[in-house]
């Protein structure tokens, strides 16, 4: 009888064929370390860039106004500073006075870990969460070293006794007629190595006339210079 299942009876059983091997490049494929790696990589180079060389900021308050307005896009460069000392008129961002001065900061200085939570949104506007040793400044170059600054209840700044010209000051402290009111006036010689900064809007910015411990900046403190305005953009340009 004919069999037409397709076996042989006297045929043996063929043994099972392999799948050829895969190039030994199939198994870095599926792992995950080339993304993981590649994201460290891009990261690295961007916190890089940003600490080294530049870096976006905005403006939190009104304290360089009318130039500055709050929620203004500003960028800062970090290289100019390292082959010169800031000059008079420019916009400098340095660490927040509770980091340096002697009275506010106690003589310490907070380290990167307690200042992270600063950098994270959302968590750096729960208040009392952040240090206020880890936040930014933003102000105009006004005293340089070897000069002596007065600054009048006004907010009229002299220098070596001449009075300053300043185009970008609109907002002056009031007085009344008998000079009563106004902001805290200031009468110092700036040391080598600082700086004297002062707020646009002279009516309201706390700047080197109320800081408790003195009203000279360091150097070292400051992070760049605010040289491009990015947003909004039918500002935006250079400052």
């Amino acid at each position: 009888m004919a069999d037409f299942s397709g076996d042989s009876p006297t045929s043996q059983p063929e043994p099972p064929t392999q799948a050829p091997a895969g190039p030994a490049g199939d198994d870095e494929q599926d792992s995950p370390w080339p993304f993981v790696r590649s994201v460290l990589i891009t990261l690295a180079i961007a916190l890089g860039v940003r600490h080294w060389v530049v870096e976006a900021r905005y403006i939190p308050s009104g304290s360089m106004l009318p130039g500055l307005q709050i929620q203004d896009r500003l960028l800062v460069e970090k290289l100019s500073y390292r082959g010169r000392t800031p000059r008079r008129g420019e916009i400098v961002v340095f660490h927040a006075p509770h980091a340096f001065d002697p009275v506010l900061s106690g003589g310490r200085k907070p380290g990167p870990l307690e200042c992270l939570p600063t950098n994270i949104p959302l968590l750096n506007k729960i208040p009392g969460f952040t240090n206020p040793a880890c936040d930014a400044y933003i102000k105009r170059v006004v005293g340089l070293p070897g000069e002596r600054i007065s600054v009048d209840p006004t907010g009229h700044v002299a220098i070596n006794g001449k009075a300053l010209s300043e185009p970008y000051v609109s907002n002056y402290c009031p007085v009344d007629a008998s000079s009563l009111g106004g902001c805290k006036s200031l009468d110092v010689m700036v040391p080598a190595g600082h700086v004297v900064v002062l707020g646009d809007n002279r009516s309201n910015s706390w700047d080197a006339r109320f800081w408790p411990g003195g009203p000279f900046l360091p150097d070292g403190e400051i992070l760049g210079r605010a040289f491009w305005r990015l947003y909004p953009f039918n500002r935006s340009g250079s400052l």
